[in-house]
């Protein structure tokens, strides 16, 4: 592979609680899932990481999810799908009006924490998320895990499925991420996140956590806004990547 988009969490504030250093983590990453309100985020964060982002040449997707401030939308909610649906078209919308406030748009959409991994293999929420985006738009990707359901139910309803990997996450040996209750399941070392970032981009390919080597495909790698380090980790692996030939660019 040749080419490759770095995502990232963003827009993740909330009032005068700050999380992440967005602007310097756009120096970096080449799209930026944008938090629509229902796991974090304001109207006004939101607006300002759209400025910015626009500034930055960033593309911006819409990082939709569960409605669960209080647990960063990170649990699992057992939402009926036409409601989930419902959620997922409103977070796009918001998202939508206050990125053309700012002379930019919405190109994709990334769903988030809890919903996302539920969507792996959960089919009724994951074509609940499908159906959601191509009622907004039929032209807008979709983000998710190669070989989960809502890759597999996006391509069937004719949208376009983009699978990703993850740079500061550790792997089970079937392709899932290793939950985040567990010790390991974060990354957080910049030499150890690039070097994975490194194998993933060049050999296809990851490392799991019992040693053994799973192939994967991924238009787009995630390094988490949020995480400890993480802008230092951001630079790591652009530069990682630069150094070996390898095309940072958006997919979108």
């Amino acid at each position: 592979m040749t080419k490759i988009d770095l995502n990232s969490d963003v827009g993740e504030s909330f009032g005068r609680w700050t999380l992440g250093d967005d602007q310097a983590m756009f120096r970096s990453v080449t799209s930026a899932n944008v938090a629509c309100g229902f796991h974090a985020g304001d109207p006004s964060v939101i607006r300002k990481t759209c400025r910015q982002a626009a500034a930055a040449g960033v593309v911006i997707g819409a990082h939709v999810g569960y409605r669960d401030l209080a647990g960063f939308g990170r649990r699992f909610l057992d939402i009926a799908p036409n409601e989930l649906a419902d959620d997922v078209v409103y977070q796009i919308g918001a998202l939508q009006a206050l990125a053309a406030a700012e002379g930019t748009r919405v190109q994709y959409v990334k769903p988030h924490g809890g919903l996302y991994n539920a969507i792996v293999h959960h089919t009724a929420q994951a074509q609940a998320v499908v159906d959601a985006v191509k009622s907004v738009d039929a032209q807008l990707p979709i983000l998710g895990l190669p070989g989960s359901e809502v890759l597999r139910l996006a391509e069937a309803a004719g949208l376009r499925a983009v699978p990703e990997a993850f740079a500061d996450r550790a792997y089970n040996p079937d392709g899932t991420l290793v939950s985040r209750s567990l010790p390991g399941s974060v990354l957080d070392d910049p030499a150890e996140v690039a070097e994975h970032v490194l194998q993933m981009a060049t050999d296809s390919a990851v490392r799991t956590v019992d040693g053994s080597v799973l192939k994967i495909r991924a238009e787009s790698i995630c390094v988490h806004g949020d995480s400890p380090g993480a802008v230092a980790m951001a630079t790591a692996v652009k530069s990682a990547l630069t150094a070996a030939g390898v095309t940072v660019a958006a997919f979108a």
